[in-house]
């Protein structure tokens, strides 16, 4: 890129932090102190802004750089994450949002824990929490990495390992300084952005097509390198049977694992009532919606404009495919229209990026002080506050995210979230469920799912193609492969689905009756609820 494009990018990007370093300053200032601002901001968000908020922590670089990208580079089966990630919201909207806000009160935990023994609750699915959002955290990370990689040409190793920690200084410093209030407003900021930098690419795309789709989609095939075949089904996933139970393992992964990222369902938490929880997820289905169609056609267009081979070859894993467009449609690297539509795209970008690592960095530092750290410490002992533990924790958490962020810098981000998503839906959603629907659910059972599901998914991970025995793992120069799939899912959800129902029918402990009567009533009406 030249010298023009960086410059112009890094001054957009220096504009974002200033404005999300005020809105920091600002909600540090008006904030109580207390584990209710710092954890929900008071619970004072209308749904509409919360509704905003959620499709800000939703719409990640995964969804910005790495959807679209997957969309160049293999067409047709590029659009599962696209569908996966819309169709998870009708899990959310129909059977958790409303529950969940009555139930809890900051954390997952909280749902689970409402009729079992606390702390071996507690500490089960704040550790599956805290690894899901670690997961999610590394995406991002690698998306920031990406994008000044991109910038500064290809020798930017440096550049990317000092950008990374950059990401990781500013996500401590927002959610230390201003929790939930500030982390939920920069969402807002950033989803505005967003929709309205992915709404300016889809109309210059439309544009340079005269809105004919058919042309669209036919001269994305034509410049791929793969012919009718980039449309139809099977030129990543199709090519033999492991290929086509990773396709169904991702789709399982991405649909269900939604309902289970601790991320999100803390969202439910800063709106006043159940109804405002529902109407935020209403609100976020549209926005989150109208993005994913969008980013079909950012795939298709850096196709068809720039062609996938070129997209390949600034990033084998696709995701500079968006910026790559942006620079075409404004005229190339020459011109200026090309140089301010680039910047703006790669400033949207970072501003995705800062925003939702605050949101899962917030989580997960709540589930250290919320859950574990309020379980493990030792009683009449001198304890720290909640909120100084979760600032704490949100230190640790950021330099774990920024050591596996530089491990992980050559794999695609939508892939990665893929990986977050099948650990969320097999060790966070079957407790859940169980925890909201099943009357002989016990504290045993609880555990075991969490377990159960946690466990096997890490560990088929470990062993999968994603880590070692090929050109694109962590570990190229080593194997030890020996599951075949890429995504656990298949494999790893309904593990913990048996294991919560296995522990259950071996508990010798009674279910609560009344306790899960109690839970009924406040989550079904809202009584009690806090």
């Amino acid at each position: 890129m030249t010298q023009d494009h960086r410059a112009l990018a890094l001054l957009l990007f220096s504009v974002f932090i200033a404005i999300t370093l005020a809105i920091t300053t600002w909600a540090g200032r008006n904030r109580r102190g207390s584990a209710e601002e710092f954890y929900a901001g008071g619970r004072l968000f209308s749904p509409m802004e919360n509704g905003f908020a959620i499709a800000g922590d939703y719409m990640s670089a995964a969804s910005f750089l790495g959807i679209s990208g997957l969309i160049a580079l293999f067409g047709y089966d590029g659009m599962l994450y696209s569908v996966g990630f819309l169709v998870a919201w009708l899990v959310v909207l129909l059977l958790v949002a409303e529950l969940v806000r009555n139930c809890g009160r900051f954390t997952l935990a909280d749902v689970v824990a409402a009729r079992m023994r606390e702390r071996p609750v507690r500490i089960a699915v704040g550790t599956s929490s805290v690894t899901v959002s670690v997961l999610y955290l590394v995406a991002q990370m690698v998306g920031a990495g990406t994008l000044v990689a991109l910038l500064l040409g290809g020798d930017g190793g440096a550049a990317q390992t000092w950008t990374v920690i950059g990401v990781g200084a500013l996500m401590v410093i927002y959610v230390s300084f201003g929790g939930m209030r500030a982390t939920t407003w920069i969402q807002i900021v950033k989803s505005v952005l967003l929709l309205g930098g992915t709404i300016a690419l889809t109309v210059l795309v439309l544009l340079r097509f005269h809105g004919d789709i058919d042309r669209l989609l036919l001269s994305a095939a034509e410049h791929s390198g793969h012919g009718q075949a980039f449309l139809a089904p099977g030129l990543r996933y199709g090519g033999d049977w492991t290929s086509r139970f990773d396709f169904i393992s991702l789709g399982l992964a991405l649909v269900l694992g939604t309902a289970g990222l601790p991320h999100i369902l803390s969202r439910f938490y800063t709106v006043p009532t159940a109804r405002a929880a529902r109407r935020s997820v209403v609100w976020a289905i549209g926005l989150i919606g109208g993005f994913y169609l969008m980013t079909i056609v950012l795939g298709f267009g850096a196709a068809a404009i720039v062609g996938t081979a070129e997209v390949r070859a600034s990033n084998a894993a696709g995701n500079t495919a968006v910026p790559l467009l942006a620079l075409d449609l404004g005229g190339g690297a020459d011109s200026t229209a090309g140089t301010v539509l680039f910047a703006v795209v790669a400033a949207v970008a970072f501003a995705t990026i800062l925003a939702v690592v605050a949101g899962i960095t917030l989580a997960s530092s709540a589930s250290v002080a919320h859950d574990l750290y309020a379980s493990l410490r030792r009683r009449g002992g001198k304890a720290r506050s909640e909120v100084t533990v979760a600032r704490l924790a949100a230190v640790g958490i950021g330099v774990v995210a920024i050591g596996l962020g530089l491990l992980a810098r050559d794999l695609n981000v939508a892939f990665l979230v893929g990986l977050a998503f099948a650990v969320a839906a097999s060790a966070n959603l079957p407790v859940l469920l169980y925890s909201l629907f099943w009357r002989d659910f016990t504290t045993r059972g609880a555990v075991w799912s969490v377990y159960g599901g946690l466990i096997p998914a890490m560990v088929l991970v470990a062993l999968s193609p994603v880590v070692s025995g090929g050109p694109q793992s962590l570990f190229p120069g080593v194997d030890f492969q020996y599951f075949p799939l890429d995504n656990p899912g298949i494999v790893s959800i309904p593990l913990g689905f048996v294991a919560g129902w296995l522990g259950t029918v071996t508990s010798p402990e009674a279910p609560d009756e009344a306790k899960h009567a109690e839970t009924e009533v406040r989550s079904l009406t809202g009584a009690g609820a806090v």
